[in-house]
């Protein structure tokens, strides 16, 4: 078996969860997204919003940082089995992000991601995509998070 073929089309793996603070969603606001909803709780509760929440690229952060952690514990728990080191690509882009409900100051969100194709470079020898469907979900069970990505892999 190769570290392709662990990756099973239709399995969801969870990718880990974050808790966000409201001291984060602020700090994070500050530096990237200055938006009223995002750096003050009185301003928030007026918006469409109805209180402090995090900027969506907050999410999509703490998401991107879990997704890595997991891919490395993946691999290496591939390298203490005896197996070789895989090859890991980039990903050439995702589509259709979106947060359709906010993610509040103390809210907390489990990443899941499932591979819903697997197909063989026809023109990066060795390479492969796979294409996954990432979710983010409260404690409620409501989707806050969501986007269509793409991932190289290598094949051998």
């Amino acid at each position: 078996m190769t570290f392709w073929d662990s990756f099973v089309v239709g399995e969801p793996v969870t990718l880990g969860s974050h808790r966000f603070t409201a001291e984060d969603i602020v700090r994070f606001a500050r530096q990237y997204d200055p938006q009223p909803f995002h750096l003050d709780p009185e301003a928030a509760k007026a918006s469409v919003l109805g209180g402090l929440c995090a900027s969506g690229w907050h999410t999509a952060a703490a998401c991107m940082r879990l997704n890595v952690e997991y891919r490395y514990r993946k691999v290496a728990e591939w390298i203490a089995a005896g197996n070789p080191v895989p090859r890991i690509g980039p990903s050439p882009g995702f589509r259709n992000m979106r947060w359709p409900k906010p993610v509040f100051a103390g809210d907390r969100v489990t990443f899941t991601q499932t591979v819903t194709e697997k197909r063989r470079s026809e023109t990066r020898p060795g390479w492969g995509l796979l294409s996954f469907v990432t979710s983010g979900v409260n404690d409620d069970g409501e989707e806050v998070f969501a986007f269509d990505g793409v991932a190289f892999q290598g094949t051998e």
